[in-house]
């Protein structure tokens, strides 16, 4: 990621990679700690309200060079990336702003066009499933995919799901099925890992449910399908 390429950038990844950002952005410069320009927030879900408040930000003057917002959410609704769209086709002066979330090429194609696709390293996320096991997944039977989805769906002390960890793996499940050769197949795929993580940041949804949907319904790849 060059900073100086660009004024808004989408990286695929979770909050939890927002020390990796802040690293690299350190390598470019930029001071991330103590800065009062720098502006860093995480959401599960990022409105249409977050949108406006993100453009009001970015339009005060910075008390350096720039303004820096670090946004990492777990999906964005329509209308905020809508909302979004004349701070990133105008954007104030100085501004940057770097957008972390799972599944960029999900976004609207207007939003995606206006930015940088950055991706981190998978091997650089603690606790997120190798690229390996995405690989067995993508090219097991169903029956076999559902076994692997019992680690991922195992529940904590408090009865909760790993819900970082779960997006973890559905990102490099993208990752890796980005790389199919066959077009008709890597749609197929794709659009049910979509369809999971679309769902997933509602209330009440059912996670298990979801990622069973994604193990049934996206079609095996065999290891030649892959580069």
């Amino acid at each position: 990621m060059n900073i100086s390429s660009g004024h808004s950038f989408l990286i695929a990844g979770l909050e939890s990679d927002i020390p990796q950002v802040l690293t690299l952005l350190g390598e470019q410069g930029i001071e991330t700690a103590a800065n009062p320009d720098l502006y860093i927030r995480t959401f599960r879900q990022f409105g249409i309200d977050d949108a406006h408040e993100l453009r009001s930000r970015a339009s005060s003057r910075a008390i350096g060079e720039r303004r820096v917002f670090v946004i990492a959410a777990s999906g964005m609704t329509s209308e905020a990336q809508n909302a979004l769209l004349k701070t990133l086709e105008e954007p104030p002066a100085g501004a940057l702003f770097i957008f972390v979330i799972p599944s960029p090429l999900s976004l609207l194609a207007t939003v995606r066009s206006r930015s940088t696709i950055v991706t981190l390293p998978v091997a650089s996320r603690a606790g997120t499933p190798q690229s390996t096991d995405v690989r067995v997944f993508l090219s097991s039977a169903a029956s076999k995919r559902l076994d692997i989805l019992k680690g991922i769906l195992e529940k904590d002390d408090d009865d909760k799901y790993d819900t970082a960890g779960i997006l973890a793996f559905l990102t490099d499940l993208e990752m890796e099925a980005s790389h199919m050769r066959d077009v008709s197949l890597r749609a197929q795929v794709l659009e049910s890992i979509y369809r999971a993580r679309s769902y997933m940041s509602d209330r009440g949804a059912l996670v298990k449910t979801l990622l069973e949907s994604v193990a049934l319904l996206a079609p095996v790849a065999s290891s030649v399908d892959t580069k």
